[in-house]
Order: structure tokens, then C-alpha cells, then sequence
């Protein structure tokens, strides 16, 4: 399987996710020119960014989520924010890591 399609399996399953917490999905694969989102979505009154990991190989999948990777996500989310404004917004991340889906909310970003 190509890794772009890994990867949207990833995503596909991290929405499925958290459409079953009860968050709406605002959007996915929001592109600026900084970079990308993978998911926006509303947990309450929250407006959450979410970056979605995964790997089915014995390499931890959050390793890949940098400092670089950080700020290009964040640069992304001020330009979101600047058409869709929010009082309350976070960073998430989601691992899918050999079939285990681990939610990290409210990423300490560096």
C-alpha cells in the first residue's frame, strides 16, 4: 500500500474516532502555504487541530512530530484562525500505531 494511502487510512480512522466522541469534523486536509492540517475539528466550544501519526512498523510514529513539523502546524492553525476565529482552541495529536489509535490532547508544544 503507498504511503499516501496509509496515510488517509490513518486519517479515515482517526475521524471515525472522534466523530465517536462526539466531535464535529470541520474539515480535513486544510492547506495553507505554511503547510497542512489533517483534521479540524469542534470538541464543545474547543476548535481543535489535529495531526495524525501512524505507522504499522516498530518505529514510534511520534518521533516524527518535530519541532519544525510544530511550527509549521501552528502557522497553519493562525491562518485558519484568522478566517474561522475561536476563543478556545488546542493542538491534538493522533498516533495509529500497529492498530492502536492513542489520543494525546492538548499537545505542550516546545
Amino acid at each position: 500500500m503507498s504511503t499516501s494511502k496509509k496515510g488517509r487510512l490513518f486519517e479515515e480512522l482517526a475521524v471515525r474516532y472522534l466523530e465517536s466522541l462526539g466531535y464535529r469534523i470541520l474539515c480535513r486536509n486544510y492547506h495553507c502555504r505554511y503547510s497542512e492540517i489533517d483534521i479540524v475539528a469542534q470538541d464543545g466550544s474547543c476548535l481543535v487541530f489535529v495531526e495524525v501519526k501512524g505507522s504499522n512498523t516498530s518505529c514510534d510514529p511520534l518521533e516524527k512530530v518535530d519541532k519544525r513539523k510544530v511550527q509549521r502546524l501552528l502557522a497553519c492553525a493562525e491562518m485558519f484562525l484568522q478566517n474561522h476565529p475561536a476563543d478556545e482552541c488546542r493542538v491534538d495529536i493522533i498516533v495509529v500505531h500497529k492498530g492502536r489509535l492513542s489520543h494525546i490532547k492538548g499537545v505542550e508544544l516546545f
